[in-house]
């Protein structure tokens, strides 16, 4: 007992400091169907802000109460700026180009916080009454622990009542239901959105302030947040206040005893619960399911095979990048090596989103993969290269398989979501299996034959590979598979009307695109003779998101042209400023509202309108 009651306080402050974050960011998904990456991002100027006016004001409590209701009315204001500003030109964009828009959105915010702050965690002084502690069941309970636990259900009620007692409220609520209807019956959406993100970006930045009272403000809270935020708002159910207060009580306990009972689980166990729970519930704990009628409003252009002048121009691209190890350096041949990984991840993933529909935020599992069964296999048996490049597809498509089988019946986010948990427990074993993988040291010595130590052939090589995998999954495309599943993409319902196994057919995608991207992750490693957990982390896979969705989904041609732009982008920002993150979100978001088709998709409309005219 004396162990259980400290725990389960901290446990019930972990879980209401979750829920203000979650609660916001359910609360906009609810009624913009915008996946909000820069939620996050958005605590994370809660804290920085409320680091600046705390430590300006007197250290009485009704000051510090005063400086938290200023954090998140600036905050508030902030979220305000971004809806208007950024979101408001893609609300007509596809959910995807959406997401897009907020990653870009987080890449400025780190760098304008950097700019701002600088790269030094501020801690928040404590005054003397915030370091007292309260005597419960025989456990010392800290004033920052008995805040949050008071704080956690009284938002929660206060939320309810706004929801369930003003007419703004109702509002919402019929807006989580059915937006198109509440614009119909004459509602401002503009007005409504603007709202709702003002209210959920003043719970990001009032979770942020309220994080000082126990740790620091710091660059690294954007991405550490909002993935915590995200499983709670799947497990409890999207739109569902209840249902993410529900989800933040149970993660925030189990992570308080896994520290104690199971150390090691503490990587992997909110993803642990997350992936259970969308497999016997796959809307969550109190979630509704998702409108199955918004997959047949509108169905995606038939993908037709590339005009003539379109096929002379890819053969001449082919042709420069062939020769192009006799005019550029070690360093440009390195990055062109790169650039053919970067086609070979970007254009499996496409396979994916694009014909099959389905939209991963863990498609960097398949990536580690690969490149660690081709380690392993030299480790073990001093595998070469080709039986490694060989391995690791199969390898891949065989974890693929695995995985699939708990995938193909989830859709939307909740599919996305489940890919994501997959990827993190991928990642938390390679990070913790020290004496298989080598843990966070890595494997090194993955050493090429001698044939491939020239950087040249090694580059034609990865080349040869690029081209042979786009070609083979341009052919599936086109193949009777290709269209049977873009039919199970537009409608699942009519494709099982005439008789389409979906099942088995989003398997198959998910099979192909693991295996070719595993491919990418071995290509990878031998190029860099070395293995590192951080193929697998979130960060990577949603690289892979930013190539296809910057090229397109609507073209083949598309995860090609958003993965050399997107790698050549990153490497000229990176090698000429500091503030790389910024100009490089700056150019996301100038890209998404501009061509929210994506680069490619744009290029085909307008070579479309060209011939009609």
């Amino acid at each position: 007992m004396d162990s259980i009651i400290p725990q389960l306080l901290t446990g019930l402050a972990g879980a209401s400091s979750l829920f203000l974050v979650a609660s916001g960011l359910t609360i906009i998904f609810g009624v913009t169907r915008i996946v909000n990456f820069s939620h996050g991002s958005l605590m994370m100027l809660g804290a920085y802000i409320g680091w600046s006016i705390l430590t300006r004001l007197p250290r009485e409590p009704e000051w510090f109460v005063l400086g938290i209701i200023a954090t998140v009315l600036a905050t508030a204001v902030i979220g305000v700026l971004l809806e208007v500003v950024v979101l408001r030109r893609v609300y007509r964009a596809p959910e995807l180009f959406q997401l897009l828009a907020t990653f870009g959105v987080v890449l400025i915010l780190q760098d304008v916080t950097l700019w701002i702050w600088g790269p030094v965690e501020l801690p928040l002084s404590r005054p003397r009454w915030l370091r007292t502690a309260f005597d419960v069941a025989g456990s010392r309970l800290p004033m920052a622990d008995l805040i949050l636990i008071i704080v956690g259900p009284v938002v929660l009620g206060l939320l309810w009542l706004v929801m369930n007692r003003t007419r703004w409220g109702t509002l919402v609520r019929a807006a989580t239901l059915d937006r198109e209807m509440v614009a119909a019956l004459g509602v401002d959406q503009r007005l409504l959105f603007t709202s709702v993100f003002a209210l959920g970006a003043g719970l990001a930045g009032f979770g942020g302030a309220l994080s000082l009272m126990s740790a620091s403000a710091n660059l690294h809270i954007d991405l550490a947040v909002i993935t915590d935020a995200f499983v709670v708002v799947v497990v409890g159910g999207l739109g569902s206040l209840t249902g993410a207060f529900a989800a933040s009580l149970l993660i925030g306990i189990l992570q308080a005893f896994g520290i104690v009972l199971i150390p090691k689980s503490t990587l992997v166990l909110v993803f642990l619960v997350m992936a259970v729970v969308l497999v016997f519930r796959p809307n969550g704990l109190m979630g509704r399911p998702q409108a199955d009628a918004r997959e047949a409003l509108v169905a995606a252009p038939v993908v037709r095979p590339a005009p003539r002048e379109l096929r002379l121009l890819s053969l001449a691209t082919l042709l420069l990048a062939i020769v192009a190890p006799f005019f550029v350096g070690d360093y440009y041949l390195t990055v062109l090596t790169d650039a053919c990984v970067a086609v070979i991840f970007a254009t499996s993933l496409h396979f994916m989103m694009g014909p099959g529909g389905m939209a991963s935020f863990g498609h960097a599992a398949w990536f580690g993969i690969g490149a660690y069964a081709a380690g392993l296999l030299m480790q073990w048996i001093g595998a070469p290269m080709p039986i490694g490049l060989l391995a690791a597809p199969i390898a891949a498509g065989i974890v693929a398989a695995l995985f699939g089988w708990f995938v193909v019946r989830l859709s939307g986010v909740y599919l996305s979501m489940l890919t994501l948990a997959f990827a993190q427990i991928v990642w938390a074993i390679c990070f913790q299996w020290v004496e298989l993988t080598g843990g966070d040291n890595g494997m090194l010595g993955l050493v090429r034959p001698e044939w491939a130590r020239d950087e040249r052939v090694f580059y034609w090589v990865a080349l040869a590979l690029t081209v042979a995998v786009a070609l083979l999954l341009r052919r599936a495309l086109y193949a009777p598979y290709g269209y049977a599943l873009r039919a199970v993409r537009d409608s699942a319902t009519r494709a099982r009307a005439i008789g389409l196994n979906v099942g088995w057919l989003r398997m198959a995608a998910i099979v192909i695109a693991g295996a070719a991207c595993g491919l990418s992750g071995a290509l990878f490693s031998y190029g860099k003779g070395s293995i590192f957990p951080t193929y697998i982390t979130i960060s990577h896979s949603v690289e892979a998101l930013l190539m296809v969705l910057l090229g397109g989904l609507q073209t083949i041609a598309g995860p090609i042209i958003g993965a050399l732009v997107y790698t050549g982008l990153a490497d000229i920002l990176m090698r000429s400023t500091d503030l790389w993150r910024l100009v490089l979100g700056a150019v996301i978001v100038l890209l998404v509202v501009a061509f929210p088709e994506g680069i490619a998709g744009a290029a085909r409309r307008l070579w479309l309108r060209g011939r009609e005219a």
